[in-house]
């Protein structure tokens, strides 16, 4: 929901910040006061038009910015793209949308702080807020829509989530089609080349692990002089001695004869003499594998070569086909897995071109099965509908759900007929309606703007309103050409919007109007009016309480009179206790 707007130098507006209610807002005020305005603000924030004259007088630029709480729906909706063009906020739940009009022409976007194109800029702000009066922001004008809106309504998202596999499935087999299919000579050029790799790796004989124990040998063949020096002076110190000193393990076995005479004489050395045995006993060990070491040293160059050969062949193999032995084997693997396909393509494309047949099959009878329940789904939609139209006052209005498939050579199999597809099923669907008696229906998308689409619209919402996961809806000119009795029903419709009698998430409601029985369902209700502050105009607007929100519908009854005002109580009256059976 729309939880803050801030406006600065915005045509009347010097600065204005407003905090909405969750619920239906209703906004009041004489003609030229300024609520249109606003309107209009919120829709440049969304992304539409931005003209400089819309820049207050002296200024060098006019700003809004908005605050929305994200629900649960549009968390969903937007978070992938908030992410994909790095726009994440600190919450979730929370987003900041801002737009600046610079007199010389220029027009900053921002989300969360940072600069976007326009484009991304309105592909957020369609999934914040409809504007009935605005045709650029009101998301049941796209036809593109209109399909989605009728399976919500008719609870379809798990049949066509099962259409929805099949088409992926298809889509993979044609895909493996279309490879298999391609230009016999490049095949054959390509089986030439799989081969040739295949052949090329398996000569190869590898085995993972075999480069470091070969790269290890490696150091040992050419260090194979100094190894033999080093092991050579390490047995003459242990094992063998010299003139100057004696060996290591002639020393040990004195000391181990002198703990064990002494442990003999003196019981408490026992511990020493048996340490010293082990030391003796681990030092035997240390000179058995120090000699097995000097033995295994190997002066071969011609064994050298061979091993530099072979490391030679492993580093030309890891330069084709990966970076270590474990990628050049799989990299055989699935060489030979499309040498195999391409060797039997011609099975492969019978079976391929079945599957692809039974997938048409049965996509054409989800699809059949799709249509049928959104035709009986139009039906009832219609007949809602104009029982809506009917009670504001647009009696006579007709509405329609136009379903409509095209064929295609290679579309799904409905029956003997071939439809064209995709992954939403077989139809075309758009919302047809004739406004007045007698006139046949036509597009939704083309009718003309004013009260009369505003009532269309919300006619529409009242309809869809658990179809529909646009979170704020905005409704100008609504009460365009109806009076006070009608505009009661209008009211407590808008109110409807906003409430939530299934437990599910209700709309927020935002309404301009003149009519007092309308603004008595508000749920917060501003006043908006213009004064001179230093020989300028400027707009201002403030939330009303109990008292002046009676007086203010006073006003709007005609002159300020205590009739007036008791006719403005009863009307704020009988609007709470709808409000109250309601709930």
């Amino acid at each position: 929901m729309l939880s803050e707007l801030t406006i600065t130098n915005f045509a009347i507006i010097d600065e204005l910040h407003l905090r909405f209610s969750p619920g239906f807002n209703v906004l009041t005020g004489e003609t030229g006061a300024g609520k249109s305005i606003i309107i209009d603000a919120v829709s440049l924030l969304l992304g539409g038009r931005a003209d400089t004259e819309v820049i207050r007088a002296g200024a060098d630029e006019a700003r809004v910015e908005g605050i929305f709480i994200l629900n649960p729906f549009s968390q969903a909706a937007l978070l992938p793209l908030l992410r994909e063009n790095g726009l994440e906020g600190d919450r979730d739940d929370l987003l900041i949308l801002a737009r600046e009009i610079r007199r010389e022409g220029r027009s900053v976007c921002r989300v969360n702080g940072r600069a976007v194109t326009l484009s991304v800029l309105t592909s957020i702000g369609q999934q914040l807020v409809d504007i009935h009066g605005q045709s650029e922001h009101l998301s049941l004008l796209r036809v593109r829509e209109h399909l989605e809106f009728l399976d919500r309504y008719a609870g379809l998202e798990e049949l066509r989530a099962r259409l929805a596999d099949k088409v992926s499935e298809l889509r993979q087999v044609r895909h493996e089609l279309d490879a298999l299919l391609r230009d016999e000579r490049e095949l054959a050029r390509r089986a030439d080349l799989l081969e040739y790799q295949v052949a090329e790796i398996a000569a190869a004989r590898l085995e993972v692990g075999e480069e470091e124990e070969l790269i290890q040998e490696r150091t040992r063949l050419a260090n194979a002089e100094r190894l033999m020096e080093l092991v050579s002076e390490t047995c003459r110190t242990l094992d063998e001695g010299s003139e100057e000193q004696a060996a290591v393990t002639d020393l040990m076995g004195q000391v181990t004869r002198a703990l064990a005479a002494l442990s003999r004489i003196d019981p408490g050395a026992r511990e020493q003499s048996r340490m010293a045995e082990e030391i003796a006993d681990q030092l035997a060990e240390l000179v058995r594998q120090v000699h097995a070491y000097r033995d295994g040293i190997e002066f071969s160059p011609q064994r050298l070569q061979q091993v530099e050969e072979r490391l030679d062949l492993i580093y030309n193999l890891k330069r084709k086909y990966g970076d270590s032995i474990t990628e050049i084997l799989a990299f055989e693997e699935a060489a030979a897995a499309e040498l195999e396909a391409i060797t039997h393509s011609e099975e492969r494309v019978e079976a391929l071109r079945a599957q692809e047949d039974a997938l048409l099959h049965a996509i054409g009878r989800l699809g059949a099965e799709l249509s049928a329940r959104r035709r009986e789904a139009g039906d009832r939609l219609a007949a809602a509908v104009e029982a809506q139209l009917d009670d504001l006052k647009m009696a006579g209005a007709r509405f329609g759900v136009s379903i409509e498939q095209h064929e295609a050579a290679d579309g799904a199999w409905v029956g003997e007929r071939r439809l064209a597809f995709d992954s939403t099923g077989i139809d075309r669907v758009e919302f047809l309606i004739a406004p007045n008696v007698g006139e046949p229906l036509k597009s939704l998308a083309k009718v003309a703007s004013g009260g009369e689409t505003s009532r269309l619209m919300l006619a529409l919402r009242t309809v869809l309103s658990h179809a529909d996961r646009t979170p704020t809806l905005i409704f100008d000119e609504i009460d365009q050409g109806i009076g006070g009795r009608a505009g009661g029903v209008v009211g407590r419709k808008l109110w409807g919007l906003s409430g939530d009698p299934d437990g599910r998430l209700g709309h927020q409601v935002l309404c301009v109007t003149h009519l007092p029985q309308l603004a008595s369902y508000g749920d917060a209700h501003f006043k908006v009016d213009k004064r001179v502050i230093g020989e300028r105009t400027v707009t201002r607007v403030q939330e009303l309480p109990l008292e002046a929100r009676v007086e203010e519908l006073a006003q709007m009854l005609g002159l300020l009179s205590e009739v007036t005002i008791e006719s403005a109580r009863e009307i704020l009256a009988e609007a709470q206790r709808d409000k109250e059976a309601e709930t």
